[in-house]
């Protein structure tokens, strides 16, 4: 065997300490990216508040729905599922207060919608519940012991402010019999930055909006709103209509489709730093029952909707009648309210 001369001896040399140095920082930058990432997933993780409702509700609740499996074709993503979606009105944090327009006591549901998806993932109903709804609230568990006492013709947006979202989930599935899987909720702070982090959300207004509470004016026409100001429609109520509640449950089903189509136009997967500024917002304004409130479940939640399109979002609003009792609120009206319920059972 020929051995090497110097030069040759001394190429190797360097080619192999050049080989170990780029090893070394491979590895490194492997091991660094991997802590990041496991950092960034344990953060976002650590955004969402989580609240154990199937523990504090026990079994006294309406029944699952049974899937049957399909004997051909691809598997589904998944059985039916039933979201309460509440959006809260607390002021608590500076920033909820300036966008809520001060300081107030409590909160309440200042919107209530119950997500429908199917089993496919094809189709999506979104009903909303106007927060006007008088209700009989039943008696809901109390963190510290005990319960809260039944209250007839309670407004419906009351069950939050006394009893939490427990309270919130246990009075809706009162109410329609219907067994709600997943809580979500969103405060003002996080579904105004929310908007910001998707660029805005276009939505066209069918008259003038002039509204003193939410301080908002909008000539009728197309828009493209910030998150401050898409906030600012989704709480208009007095500047549309005749002032009540169903007039404000339009404008944020509108809102809601916006949402979507916004999300739906961007592919987050092809640019993670702006995946990762999109669920730092969302998870940072999050509270979620304990099924969803991990990285994990919320996204594949999320992968299972990826093929469901806005076009197939059905949004309509829990049928009512004006109350008796009082002009200024609405009772459900039967049998139209419970045939919708019984259809997304």
């Amino acid at each position: 065997m020929t051995g090497l001369n110097g030069d040759e001896g001394t190429d190797v040399g360097r080619r192999s300490r050049a080989l170990k140095i780029a090893g070394l920082t491979l590895a490194g930058t492997l091991v660094l990216g991997a802590g990041a990432a496991g950092w960034a997933y344990w953060h976002l993780s650590d955004n969402i508040t989580g609240v154990d409702i199937d523990n504090a509700l026990g079994d006294n609740r309406p029944p699952k729905p049974v899937t049957t499996p399909s004997p051909s074709g691809p598997a589904l993503p998944g059985e039916a599922l039933n979201i309460l979606v509440l959006g809260s009105d607390s002021r608590s944090g500076e920033e909820n207060r300036r966008l809520g327009g001060g300081d107030s006591s409590g909160a309440r549901s200042d919107t209530a919608m119950v997500v429908h998806l199917d089993a496919g993932r094809t189709s999506a109903t979104v009903v909303s519940i106007p927060r006007d709804t008088l209700v009989t609230r039943p008696p809901c568990p109390r963190p510290s012991g005990g319960s809260t006492a039944v209250a007839h013709h309670s407004m419906f947006n009351s069950a939050y402010e006394v009893g939490g979202p427990v309270c919130a989930v246990k009075t809706v599935e009162e109410m329609t019999n219907v067994r709600m899987d997943h809580y979500l909720e969103i405060d003002f702070s996080g579904f105004a930055r929310l908007v910001d982090a998707l660029g805005g959300v276009t939505v066209t207004t069918d008259e003038d909006i002039s509204d003193e509470d939410s301080h908002l004016r909008l000539e009728a026409g197309t828009h493209h709103l910030d998150g401050t100001r898409a906030l600012a429609l989704a709480r208009t109520r007095h500047g549309i209509g005749d002032g009540s509640d169903l007039g404000r449950i339009g404008l944020q089903q509108k809102l809601v489709k916006a949402l979507l189509e916004q999300i739906a136009s961007q592919d987050l997967l092809t640019d993670p730093a702006h995946l990762y500024r999109v669920a730092d917002t969302v998870t940072a304004g999050l509270t979620t029952d304990t099924g969803l409130d991990s990285l994990a479940e919320l996204t594949r939640l999320a992968q299972s909707l990826k093929g469901l399109p806005a076009s197939r979002v059905r949004t309509v609003t829990m049928p009512v009648v004006q109350a008796p009792s009082d002009p200024n609120r609405v009772m459900a009206e039967e049998p139209e309210a419970g045939k919708l319920w019984e259809s997304l059972r």
